[in-house]
């Protein structure tokens, strides 16, 4: 997992959750886990089309936009 749980939990607390399940934890680190990894394969696929060997910050832009 590339999310820990206790930086899920500030997120929450930031978004004003007085209390966060355990379940709830795993369930969001799991969401943003397969989220991210989503959007890593499609921002190395646009800058292997774009012929760059290192992933930018505008690969990263489009691949969460798409």
């Amino acid at each position: 997992m590339y999310f820990n749980k206790a930086t899920i939990r500030k997120l929450f607390k930031s978004a004003g959750a007085t209390r966060v399940s355990n379940k709830a934890l795993l369930a969001f680190q799991d969401l943003l886990d397969k989220e991210a990894y989503k959007t890593a394969v499609k921002a190395v696929k646009l800058s292997k089309h774009a012929k760059r060997k290192t992933v930018e910050e505008s690969d990263i832009k489009l691949a969460s936009s798409e």
